[in-house]
């Protein structure tokens, strides 16, 4: 299938155009298909029961289904908004479990109100007509049973939405439905760009901050490339240490020389934030970084701990890159391969340093240190 009709390429792409708009609509989705699910399934009940008992049927299913897509739109919405803006602001630094709590207490303090507007506002303007009754109908027992209902059920609703937006988060956006349908159970190859970043003067920077500064300094520094993803399209492929690995799909990291700005929009990130790591760390973190594009082959691995990897020289031809920035003086070296398939620009300035023979490579590969000169360009 071609890459630009791809399913997560896709998805990625409509994430960085509109993240909050992705956010709030997979939510909306999700609990649209929840709330059909559960008036589909009280619909087949009552009629067992009718069935069993011989009782008449009232109600109009039809009416009831639209219902129960206005109140996941509601729903979706409310607490797509909500935890977007939530999670990017509030609970960033949060742990875990209190961010559970939070978005529990959120999702119950919801509930209550749309349990309180089931009971006052839309039975007797929409669900009473349907079925035939008068709002007098239920007691106050019959909504407290529909409260713990609808909380149960929530509940482990609200479950299977988490698990959706963990996978996003760690794998990134439309990685779900491709492993469902085992599109990398077994090895498929792409072609892809990979940027191996590394923090310049590691050593001499946990000697000065001690370990457990020195650890939150490395954490304030990935937030903050983390928040430079989306806007260029790229996806973390991995954390190891005091380095990130970055990829794109070919196609896309080629495109308006993402794969290229993307470095110096870090650059721009780390500097913005300058009052924070000068009075928090003493000094500003320097990345340098190695690019290379390339096929390579991706495949689900593990069984205890599942994960896509990617295998192919491309990985340890774009790490060997970035290894020689100290050797050269650059912070930033790119394959002539990548710089001559994204083509020429105007804010490109480059220095080519020749065929270099990279440790552990038979054949020499062409580096080239790059500059991009547009720094009025937003992030």
């Amino acid at each position: 299938m071609p890459e630009k009709f791809e399913y997560t390429t896709i998805a990625n792409r409509l994430t960085a155009r509109f993240p909050v708009a992705s956010y709030v609509g997979i939510q909306v989705n999700f609990w649209m298909v929840a709330n059909i699910l559960l008036v589909t399934l009280m619909e087949l009940q009552g009629q067992i029961i009718g069935q069993i008992f011989g009782l008449p049927m009232v109600g109009r299913f039809g009416a009831m289904l639209l219902f129960a897509v206005m109140l996941g739109v509601l729903y979706g919405v409310t607490l797509g908004l909500t935890g977007y803006y939530l999670d990017r602001k509030l609970l960033r630094k949060l742990s875990l479990g209190k961010i559970i709590l939070f978005k529990t207490l959120i999702s119950l303090t919801l509930l209550i109100v749309i349990s309180w507007l089931l009971r006052f506002v839309f039975f007797d303007l929409l669900i009473s007509p349907s079925l035939g009754m008068k709002a007098s109908a239920l007691d106050p027992r019959s909504w407290h049973l529909l409260f713990y209902l609808l909380l149960l059920y929530y509940f482990f609703m609200t479950l299977g939405i988490s698990f959706i937006n963990q996978v996003n988060k760690k794998y990134g956006p439309g990685v779900l439905l491709p492993l469902l349908l085992g599109k990398y159970q077994n090895p498929r190859e792409e072609e892809r760009i990979f940027m191996f970043m590394d923090l310049k003067s590691s050593t001499a920077a946990a000697e000065q901050l001690g370990h457990l500064r020195y650890s939150a300094f490395i954490r304030d520094c990935f937030s903050d490339i983390n928040d430079v993803l989306f806007p260029f399209r790229a996806q973390v492929y991995q954390y190891v240490g005091d380095e990130i690995v970055v990829m794109w799909p070919a196609g896309e990291g080629l495109s308006d020389h993402r794969c290229v700005r993307f470095y110096f929009a870090c650059k721009r990130q780390f500097q913005n934030r300058a009052e924070h790591y000068l009075k928090n760390y003493g000094f500003l973190p320097v990345f340098k970084a190695g690019v290379h594009l390339g096929k390579v082959t991706a495949v689900e691995i593990g069984e205890v701990k599942k994960d896509i990897a990617y295998h192919g020289d491309t990985l340890n031809t774009a790490a060997r890159i970035q290894s020689v920035c100290n050797e050269y003086g650059k912070d930033f070296l790119v394959s002539e391969y990548l710089l001559d398939r994204a083509g020429a620009s105007p804010y490109l300035i480059t220095e080519n340093l020749g065929m270099i023979l990279l440790r552990g490579k038979t054949e020499r590969v062409g580096v080239v240190s790059v500059d991009w000169t547009d720094h009025a360009e937003s992030v």
